[in-house]
């Protein structure tokens, strides 16, 4: 495990576990605060399962594809699935594999990764954490190093604690509806009330697992019971928001397409995932700041 850290943050990085975060602390009044949910391993497992991170990178896609792939250019392009439980391949594949560390300094650290397919996506990626001050910045970025053009997405998966009450500001006017079974979207509507995080409101009790769309790439978290907040800026203008009931932690995924987008009408550049030439370079970058709720905080 890498650690980088200055005077107010600390993160932990795991780069064999998908180059993800096994935890991001804030340390401003000397015990440290969880801003995302600290690993925990897993006794029973021979390897560590992502989904126990605090944060993992989507990459070269977001969520769920159905059917099995998706068709470009006259391509099949077939995806295998990636998960046991999961009848869709998932969150693309960066997540489940070994990133190798390029750099590290006492506050940052670079990670990339080079996937290779023979009926799927050729990728090489790079990842680099940085803390500034009160704030982690995560660039991402993905080159396109197969012979053909092919759609690519980026996003964060966060796991974020609950803290007691918790609420959400991130404004999107639309949602994108499930059946209830699966998180495949069937329609897109105008986001219902009480799913509107247009302002600073509690997390619903029932559990959603939905992608939101329209939204600004800016967002807060607050937690009133430890006087702590997060401050959330994404070059992404979609997220997907999942509330497990019962649990203690919920996921603010922001992502630059919604769930399926290659199978949304229209297609998957029309709901923001970008078609990559051989050699081309996809950026997005996601910074994370403290709001420290018991000192005065300028209006966001």
């Amino acid at each position: 495990m890498l650690q980088i850290a200055n005077a107010a943050l600390s993160a932990q990085i795991l780069p064999e576990a998908g180059g993800g975060l096994a935890g991001f602390d804030w340390h401003g009044r000397g015990t440290p605060i969880d801003l995302m949910r600290r690993y925990e391993a897993d006794p029973q497992a021979e390897a560590i399962d992502p989904n126990r991170l605090a944060c993992y990178p989507l990459v070269p896609w977001s969520n769920r594809i159905a059917d099995g792939g998706f068709a470009v250019d006259g391509r099949w392009i077939a995806l295998a699935r990636n998960r046991p439980e999961e009848a869709c391949p998932i969150h693309g594949s960066g997540w489940q594999r070994a990133w190798h560390v390029q750099a590290q300094s006492a506050d940052a650290v670079q990670l990339s990764l080079h996937e290779t397919s023979e009926a799927a996506y050729c990728y090489l990626a790079t990842m680099r954490y940085a803390l500034h001050d009160q704030s982690l910045q995560v660039d991402l970025t993905v080159t396109n190093t197969s012979t053909a053009a092919m759609p690519f997405g980026l996003g964060l998966h966060p796991f974020f604690p609950r803290h007691g009450h918790t609420s959400l500001h991130a404004p999107a006017p639309q949602v994108w509806l499930n059946d209830g079974r699966t998180p495949l979207p069937t329609e897109s509507v105008e986001v219902p009330a009480e799913w509107d995080f247009r302002q600073q409101r509690a997390l619903p009790p029932e559990g959603l697992d939905h992608a939101f769309r329209g939204w600004n790439g800016e967002a807060s978290i607050r937690w009133p019971d430890v006087q702590l907040g997060l401050r959330i800026q994404a070059e992404a203008d979609a997220f997907v928001l999942y509330t497990p009931k019962d649990r203690g932690f919920f996921c603010f995924e922001p992502v630059d397409h919604p769930i399926n987008a290659v199978h949304l009408p229209g297609g998957a550049q029309a709901h923001g995932m970008t078609l990559l030439l051989p050699g081309a370079v996809l950026r997005r970058r996601f910074v994370f700041s403290v709001l420290d709720l018991a000192q005065a905080q300028p209006r966001m």
